[in-house]
């Protein structure tokens, strides 16, 4: 096969302001910004970003990290592309990131199903099933079911460039939905007999149940990104959760099945959470031969990934899950809470507790960056339904300012803002209780219980749009304590408007309840701060 669009010299990589860029251009220019894309398509590409710095050039520890540079360690990368150029190609005899042998598989599934036919249906039907799968939109890691819902634009199945491809490629290794739409009815490269109900597991990064949170530290370079993030040798033996160490990136050496001696080793091996090829694919034409990759322990194993945020307080360790209802910079005070010194509660996450330190000593400002998506689970299937979303936060912090005393600001204000909005439900609800709304037996599925969760979420929503003043008002000095009160009024005054959305006053009885029932925040306005 013809080698073709290789990534280190094709624009592919989405990138804030500049539109697609090579992987050569992202390691030759500081003032790139951020990544674009989806929040998926962005952890995907930072991932084989860092990848590509860990291979090219993985310090011992700090002092060496330092010593290397966001300068040096982009010039590393660079001669690291150039020795591995051959290996970037989206299509030829080793493309990147893909399986060719799985054509095999397929062609060989196809002509016993073609023969073995005892109809022309049947035969039809057969080589219709040995044709590449479509990609579908390409919004998601996944392939579109048959009876796939097409909820907005985004969804309609189109022709994919070369450049949305390679994403694509690039997020199925990490984020490929758990689920059937895998080639099954065969044997897989190592031998298992995969049923035509075969389901495949999801990716490492997507979590088998309803879509893990991740979250990185992030600076407004992406070089410094790259930097800032990437592990030193001493950080991975620290972690000790990976026995092969860092491990060299998959493209290096491809696995000959997904139970081969190198395929056992990279998965032991830090590298496979950065690129974890859960599946073995080939483009072809438009769609892509698609089959179950490399299969991963779940966190409860003890197996995890840096940007992944874990409770290890309790007997069993939990991961922080996507939710769309609740935006991940509400939790920013439990993500940061290793800041005060407390490492028995609260979620830790190694991207995070590294890359602050780092960030304190290197930047003035930084960001902590976190996202994901969240899925719905039916029998393993895992698929995008409903009230299912990407999500994503971004809050900028003063290293200075970071510390017990700024931390313990933080939770007390955001706990503060949390019985906040628990008063508003409950004044909301009680608002159409008085007014007889209904008398359903669960609180949340009556209209007074679901007007309650729309105020307080509204609520949220435009408490939004002023975290990041409250995130940079959280120290002790005068000034912090004057624009508090200030924010606190806003805040207040935010209750009374979602309050005033959902509850009408516009008939008497309406009005009566209204008053009634109208939240009274004078206790909050009135605290010290």
């Amino acid at each position: 096969m013809e080698n073709r669009f290789n990534l280190i010299d094709e624009p592919w990589i989405p990138v804030v302001d500049h539109g697609r860029v090579s992987l050569r251009l992202i390691f030759s220019n500081p003032e790139y910004r951020s990544l674009g894309g989806n929040p998926v398509q962005k952890i995907a590409l930072l991932k084989l970003l860092l990848a590509i710095a860990q291979a090219a050039s993985t310090p011992e520890d700090e002092v060496e990290w330092r010593a290397l540079g966001v300068q040096r360690l982009a010039e590393r990368c660079l001669a690291y592309l150039d020795e591995w150029h051959e290996r970037f190609y989206l299509y030829g005899e080793k493309p990147f990131l893909q399986m060719p042998k799985v054509a095999d598989l397929i062609e060989k599934r196809t002509e016993l199903k073609v023969n073995s036919a005892t109809s022309g249906a049947k035969k039809k039907e057969a080589e219709l099933n040995g044709e590449p799968k479509s990609l579908g939109a390409g919004f998601y890691p996944d392939l579109p079911s048959s009876n796939n819902t097409v909820l907005s634009h985004t969804l309609v199945e189109r022709n994919l460039s070369d450049a949305d491809k390679a994403i694509f490629v690039v997020s199925i290794m990490n984020f490929a939905f758990g689920g059937k739409r895998v080639e099954g009815d065969m044997d897989s490269l190592h031998g298992k007999l995969m049923g035509n109900r075969y389901s495949a597991p999801a990716g490492p990064s997507m979590g088998g149940w309803t879509g893990y949170l991740h979250s990185f530290l992030l600076t407004g370079s992406i070089l410094s990104d790259i930097w800032i993030n990437t592990l030193t040798e001493s950080d991975v033996r620290k972690a000790a959760v990976w026995p092969q160490g860092i491990g060299k990136p998959i493209w290096e050496e491809l696995p000959s099945s997904e139970g081969c001696e190198i395929a056992n080793q990279y998965k032991s091996s830090y590298m496979a959470t950065l690129v974890a090829m859960s599946r073995f694919s080939l483009l072809a034409g438009n769609g892509i031969y698609y089959m179950d990759g490399l299969n991963y322990p779940s966190t409860k194993n003890g197996w995890f990934e840096s940007g992944l945020i874990l409770d290890r307080s309790g007997s069993d360790i939990k991961t922080k899950y996507v939710d769309p209802e609740k935006r991940p910079w509400r939790e920013l005070e439990g993500l940061l809470s290793f800041i005060d010194g407390n490492k028995t509660q609260g979620f830790d996450c190694l991207a995070l507790r590294i890359g602050i330190e780092r960030g304190r000593e290197h930047f003035l400002q930084f960001a902590v960056w976190a996202g994901g998506l969240k899925v719905s689970v039916n029998s393993g299937d895992q698929s995008v339904k409903q009230s299912d979303d990407f999500v994503e936060s971004i809050v900028w912090l003063h290293g200075a300012a970071l510390g017990k005393p700024w931390i313990d600001q933080l939770k007390r204000e955001m706990s503060d803002l949390e019985s906040l909005s628990n008063i508003l439900w409950s004044k909301v609800f009680s608002y159409f209780k008085s007014l007889k709304a209904d008398n359903g037996k669960k609180k949340e599925n009556t209209h007074a219980g679901k007007a309650a969760s729309q105020a307080k979420h509204l609520f949220w929503q435009l408490c939004e749009r002023e975290f990041q003043n409250l995130v940079d008002h959280c120290d002790q000095t005068d000034e912090a304590g004057v624009q508090r009160r200030k924010l606190r009024q806003r805040f207040a005054d935010y209750i009374q408007q979602a309050y005033d959305k959902f509850c009408p006053r516009e008939t008497a009885r309406q009005l009566d309840a209204w008053a009634k029932c109208r939240p009274n925040n004078s206790k909050y306005l009135n605290q010290e701060v």
